[in-house]
């Protein structure tokens, strides 16, 4: 009996561990997806240091510096 409360607890707390672990998205790749969904024209310069993405309303500049900071402007042309 006490095996069997042993393996159930592991399990227990090997898959709680394992599914709090997911990959969480940054907002430059949800802003990247959500453009992308809305038929953005995507402009990438620099090796992917500055990404410009345009629709009709929206307008949205990524910039990554050399120390791995990323600065996002998003203009929406209302």
């Amino acid at each position: 009996m006490k095996k069997i409360a042993f393996i159930a607890l592991t399990a227990l707390f090997l898959g709680t561990s394992l599914t709090s672990c997911r990959e969480q998205k940054s907002e430059k790749e949800t802003l990247i997806e959500e453009m992308k969904a809305d038929g953005a024209d995507i402009k990438i310069k620099d090796g992917g240091d500055k990404i410009k993405m345009e629709t009709d309303d929206k307008e949205v500049k990524i910039k990554t510096d050399d120390d791995g900071n990323v600065k996002i402007k998003v203009d929406d042309n209302d």
